[in-house]
């Protein structure tokens, strides 16, 4: 029996919660899956999972037995690429998962110079905004903008995004630019709400170091990015999102910032990772592109907006 392989197939079976999930994960037969962890059970002379009808979980056994291989092939697989090629080429299957809109506009259209550099790594990329469970669902790191506590993962913390205060022209017709916080009064706001909770989410605004909020009444609420710049476009209310998210409607004439003086805080960007002692070469070579692909780009940090959303459009 392979130990190392064996270890491998119990965690997938662990983070996963079943044989079948853990075979196609691994591409192996599940009769495979099946007796590599009846031979590691009977190597260890314990019960490592416990099998219902429904579903697998570990045992306490296993559950310490989970703890320390992940620790010890997380190791392994730094000590043989701390001696191998894979020093210098990083070789294997990343799983990250990024917000569909940083996705799209950010980090894709830079992956080319990536795969470039790194022409033996394989990318495996999920575009949503849902919590991931990075260990149970085998995600190598997750880019989150906002709130990221999790004291359970690691975290490399990236240059956080401006964000803009947005109308339509149309909307400006109708209702008047506001000037201040206070000729807001009269004014209606598309309402961006958690698809996980439900909570709608005020405006808000930093005027000379002072945080202001916001309530204005909404006829329209949603829960998706790409649908909020969609219903401001329409004209149905003022919005506050990430510039990177609206550089070309705002060059387009499509959108116009409102009240610049008074935009909002800058939203928090980071990546997350298990906190193995050592994350590995795969996950630091893309952490590091990603802390300089959000370092270079000026217009998602906002600088000199207008040369830089010409520059955009320009090159794209």
């Amino acid at each position: 029996m392979d130990r190392f392989h064996a270890m491998q197939v119990f965690n997938r079976i662990v983070e996963l919660g079943g044989f079948g999930k853990a075979a196609d994960n691994l591409g192996l037969p599940r009769a495979s899956v099946t007796t590599v962890i009846k031979q590691l059970e009977a190597h260890l002379g314990v019960q490592l999972l416990q099998r219902t009808t429904r579903q697998v979980s570990p045992t306490p056994d296993g559950e310490a037995f989970y703890e320390r291989s992940v620790r010890l092939l997380a190791d392994l697989e730094e000590a043989e690429s701390s001696v191998s090629e894979a020093r210098h080429s990083p070789t294997g299957l990343l799983r990250v998962e990024l917000p569909g809109s940083l996705a799209r506009l950010v980090v894709i259209p830079a992956l080319p110079a990536f795969c470039a550099r790194y022409p033996r790594l394989e990318l495996e990329i999920g575009t949503s905004d849902r919590p991931v469970d990075l260990v149970r669902e085998g995600v190598d790191c997750v880019l989150r903008a906002g709130a990221f506590h999790d004291a359970r993962l690691a975290a490399r913390p990236l240059p956080p995004l401006p964000q803009v205060s947005c109308a339509s022209p149309a909307y400006l017709a109708r209702f008047g630019t506001p000037s201040s916080i206070e000729a807001l009064e009269g004014h209606r706001a598309v309402s961006y709400f958690s698809a996980l909770s439900g909570r709608r989410f005020d405006l808000e605004f930093s005027c000379g170091g002072e945080l202001r909020s916001r309530s204005l009444p909404s006829q329209v609420a949603v829960s998706n990015a790409a649908a909020y710049v969609s219903a401001c476009e329409a004209g149905l209310g003022l919005i506050q999102i990430p510039l990177y998210h609206v550089r070309s409607q705002l060059a387009a004439g499509s959108l116009v910032e409102v009240l610049a003086d008074c935009r909002p805080r800058d939203l928090p960007l980071a990546v997350l990772y298990p906190p193995h002692r050592q994350p590995s070469l795969r996950v630091r070579v893309f952490i590091d592109w990603l802390v300089a692909v959000f370092a270079e780009a000026g217009w998602v940090r906002g600088e000199d907006l207008g040369r830089g959303l010409r520059a955009t459009l320009a090159s794209g």
